[in-house]
């Protein structure tokens, strides 16, 4: 598995969080995606890495701002897909 961290501008509620999920979903593979406006980030889970240029794009397409992406190994530990950052 892949973890790819996106840093996202112009989150401001839940509905924005949900916006850009769906838009990862519809623009990527991927087994999980999650976004927080509290830390500016959209966590995605993908058996293969993402086509992270096609990912900014899209997400600019509807209003946002994409900043650095990162992308790493992941390995699944315990029930949770992703950290809780505080």
């Amino acid at each position: 598995m892949i973890r790819t961290v996106l840093k996202v501008e112009g989150m401001a509620c839940a509905m924005c969080e949900a916006h850009i999920n769906d838009t990862v979903r519809n623009t990527v593979p991927v087994k999980g995606v999650a976004s927080s406006r509290k830390t500016g980030e959209t966590v995605i889970l993908s058996e293969q890495p993402v086509d992270a240029e096609a990912l900014k794009r899209a997400i600019e397409a509807i209003g946002y701002r994409v900043g650095t992406v990162t992308s790493e190994p992941y390995e699944k530990r315990g029930f949770r897909l992703f950290r809780k950052s505080c």
